[in-house]
């Protein structure tokens, strides 16, 4: 299988981190336990002490799965945010696009409207260093489905992916913890065909056979860590990253809005470096002046 085919598929083939049951096949909990805020409470409480003792540094908790289809995964964590602020950021597609540019992968990304409803088309390079003419689009359809002052639900959903992938689905939950804190539930889900599963297989045990995700599934010949690998691995890479864009975009509220922007960037790529076994890329000059660059097209063709 040709290993840069593999690579593509990597890149643009698993790069979000939500799904929901009403749209496809997805983890148990998902498809048992999303849709209210008690099924959102008895969630929080069952994952209470993964919270206070878990490994992340903060609490977050996050489950990954193959499919017979695909590949599925759940986060689950509290922010230190207002559930408002959460409401804020999602409710319209705008928003998305602003904090899924953050990834150093998607480089633009606009919202529209249809008669489906909002709209989002995200353009994500293989790599960091690639021409955004190189991009391959993603388009999603955004829905609210539940917004109350003690829930909020909001799903995403894209029929078709690159190079073999398809049935992107995508939703956030989300409930009050106090009144300075929120309990997210995000799960994803995506379906790829025979030939894209064995590219990214392939990829996984050459080029990306050092990547590995968060699950510790034993220890090392010295007694360090051993974390899960493969498509496993992989999902649980991509949903960080995409759990810490919404982390970084809920943190600009904080700043006034001209600052908002950088703030934003800086707090993605720091806590992106927390966890460097996992998701370091490049370092912070690069990081910035990538995201600079987007910045500068995009106001240029407005």
């Amino acid at each position: 299988m040709n290993t840069s085919l593999a690579a593509l598929l990597v890149r643009f083939g698993v790069w979000f981190v939500f799904g929901v049951a009403a749209l496809g096949p997805l983890a148990a909990e998902a498809k048992l336990e999303a849709g209210s805020a008690q099924a959102m409470r008895d969630l929080e409480r069952k994952h209470a002490e993964q919270f206070a003792n878990g490994a992340l540094h903060r609490p977050v908790v996050i489950d990954s799965a193959e499919t017979d289809g695909g590949l599925q995964g759940d986060i689950y964590a509290i922010v230190d945010h207002p559930v408002d602020d959460v409401r804020r950021a999602l409710e319209r597609s705008a928003q998305w696009c602003d904090m899924m540019v953050l990834h150093i992968n998607n480089r633009r990304c606009r919202a529209t409207r249809s008669p489906d409803g909002e709209k989002l088309t995200l353009s994500v390079v293989p790599r960091y260093d690639k021409p955004i003419e190189q991009a391959f689009e993603l388009t999603f359809v955004h829905r609210v489905v539940h917004s109350t002052r003690d829930y909020l639900q909001v799903e995403l959903y894209a029929e078709e992916g690159p190079m073999g992938t398809s049935q992107y689905r995508v939703m956030l939950e989300a409930i009050p913890l106090g009144e300075r804190q929120a309990f997210l539930h995000f799960a994803y889900a995506y379906d790829h065909n025979m030939v894209a599963r064995l590219a990214t297989m392939a990829y996984l045990a050459t080029f990306g056979s050092s990547k590995v995700g968060f699950t510790v599934v034993g220890k090392t010949a010295d007694g360090q860590p051993d974390y899960i690998r493969g498509l496993r691995g992989l999902m649980e890479r991509n949903a960080m990253r995409y759990f810490l864009t919404l982390d970084a975009y809920l943190d600009g509220f904080a700043a006034p809005p001209p600052e908002r922007a950088d703030k934003r960037l800086h707090t993605w790529f720091r806590s992106v470096e927390q966890y460097p076994t996992q998701l370091h890329e490049i370092d912070l000059a690069t990081y910035l002046a990538v995201k600079r660059e987007d910045r500068q097209r995009d106001a240029a063709s407005r």
